[in-house]
């Protein structure tokens, strides 16, 4: 143990990547070469048989804890009541028919939109759809900053009232 204690230990951590558990394999190793002493056959090097051992045995410890860590999401698993569990995995995303609806009120937001005046369409797409700053908005257009406010706020009021007459649709 002396002489290859620290080598399969440096082995078996590049293996496992977690310290205890090369330890663990370590000693496991050693276990199962000294139970396994007889099947050693003098002819070959005694580092390359303890080597293989301690390998073997870190392969299986490998595949062990990957079928642990593996859970099917559309088999599922068998509690201690022997009751079939089934996950489910919500999106953040949207399904297709949520995806549908909001791509229609887009579209009808932007009927309604272009129905508008040209310089009140001008201000709501840049605020909205492009999501320009009031500063930026006014840079774009060369108007005052107030004036940027003022006709948004008339924009939006007559997108309201223009609203009401879609407001089935949104």
């Amino acid at each position: 143990m002396e002489r290859y204690r620290e080598s399969i230990y440096y082995m078996l951590l590049k293996m496992v990547n977690n310290s205890d558990d090369a330890e663990d394999l370590t000693i496991e190793a050693f276990g199962k070469a000294f139970n396994r002493l007889k099947q050693y056959q003098p002819n070959y090097a005694f580092s390359t048989w303890m080597f293989k051992i301690a390998s073997n045995n870190c392969i299986d410890f490998i595949r062990k804890e990957r079928k642990k860590k593996t859970t099917s999401i559309d088999t599922g698993m068998t509690n201690e009541d022997g009751e079939s569990v089934t996950y489910d995995i919500e999106s953040d995303n949207r399904d297709p028919e949520e995806e549908l609806i909001r791509d229609q009120k887009v579209k009808t937001m932007r009927e309604v939109v272009d129905k508008l005046k040209p310089r009140y369409k001008e201000l709501v797409k840049l605020r909205y759809f492009k999501e320009y700053s009031y500063e930026e908005i006014a840079q774009e257009l060369d108007l005052p900053l107030g004036t940027v406010k003022a006709q948004l706020f008339r924009a939006r009021e007559f997108l309201a009232n223009m609203m009401k007459n879609t407001k089935e649709t949104l």
